[in-house]
């Protein structure tokens, strides 16, 4: 089968590979409908050295299943099904927790021989742990709805969840990437009242405003800081998203929280301590947040996807073949484009 393969800083290249088969009896091979590539595929794409051994890229994807072990039940072959950026038992201690990403048995895509999904086909280890069966048929219109359930829609809402939003807030989201307008939806979700949106591209900003968002403020530093204080009464915010894993704006998202507050990250962290000291500590600022356990949140966020109340899928605004991924990767990586869908 072809897939994608990284093979060293700004080197993403399609060739063939092994086609997937069963290997454990619970496993499930998928047939991959749609795939996109996510931001954080941006940092190796930026910075991987060269390697002998390149990686299989892509963790958001959503296919049919093809072929089943014999000791898995919850799906069958036909299922149209979303696959979660990391594959759990659905068993373990952690699953059990809803910390899926902390799976004892678990693991990422595209390692230790498990496939990628920027590719033709996965093998997907414990199937039943992972895979979530779609209502939908493979020509549905909502299918890139419902790939935002891989990861970035419930990324933002991992964000929103662990921040503690609740009905009437006022929330500061920071980024205006593909993650942070899906926060912008789950704090419009989780009832926020004021929803304001730290980002400087008009047209992912006024999507943020489609998503929910009250205001934007396009400023940064202690302008932009300043900006949100005088829009929260001069206290900033009680819930604080950060959406893009570098330290200013962990810098930025401490300066717009009010005391008491919490801000969460969920943007992969670029850097190596956080920048919250003795006057942060002074204002009894709470930071948390993490990788998103996608697979504990895709059953809870699916239902507002089919009922129309919720449109994440507009995220993606360019569409590549398979053998044209290179092309959605410069695209991305050049901000000519916000999130890009992959068909094989």
């Amino acid at each position: 089968m072809r897939a994608t393969l990284l093979h060293q800083a700004g080197d993403v290249r399609v060739a063939d590979v092994a086609d997937p088969k069963v290997q454990q009896p619970t496993d499930a091979v998928v047939r991959i409908v749609l795939g996109c590539i996510c931001g954080s595929d941006l940092w190796p794409y930026k910075s991987q050295p060269l390697t002998e051994h390149p990686r299989q890229m892509g963790h958001e994807f959503l296919g049919v299943v093809e072929e089943t072990g014999p000791q898995v039940t919850t799906v069958k072959i036909g299922d149209l099904v979303v696959v979660p950026f990391t594959y759990s038992d659905g068993t373990c201690e952690y699953c059990r927790a809803g910390l899926h990403t902390s799976c004892e048995h678990g693991g990422p895509w595209g390692v230790n021989g498990v496939d990628g999904g920027q590719g033709q086909a996965a093998r997907v280890p414990f199937a039943d742990g992972t895979l979530v069966p779609l209502p939908v048929g493979e020509d549905s219109e909502l299918l890139p709805d419902l790939l935002t359930l891989s990861d970035v829609l419930c990324t933002g809402y991992h964000a929103a969840r662990t921040a503690g939003v609740r009905a009437g807030e006022s929330v500061t989201v920071v980024g205006d990437g593909a993650v942070g307008l899906s926060a912008v939806i789950a704090a419009k979700l989780l009832g926020a009242e004021q929803i304001i949106l730290m980002g400087r591209h008009a047209a992912r900003t006024d999507l943020g405003r489609a998503f929910g968002a009250t205001d934007v403020v396009a400023a940064r530093g202690e302008e932009g800081v300043a900006a949100v204080r005088e829009l929260t009464g001069g206290r900033g915010t009680g819930r604080v998203l950060e959406c893009v894993g570098l330290k200013d704006a962990l810098v930025q998202a401490a300066g717009v929280v009010r005391d008491g507050g919490t801000i969460s990250r969920v943007g992969a962290p670029q850097y190596p301590e956080v920048p919250l000291g003795f006057p942060e500590f002074l204002r009894n600022i709470t930071l948390t947040g993490g990788v998103a356990p996608a697979r504990a949140y895709i059953n809870e966020l699916m239902p507002h996807i089919l009922d129309g109340s919720i449109r994440p899928g507009r995220v993606f605004d360019r569409t590549v073949a398979l053998e044209d991924v290179a092309e959605g990767y410069r695209l991305m990586n050049d901000r000519e484009a916000l999130k890009v869908l992959v068909r094989p």
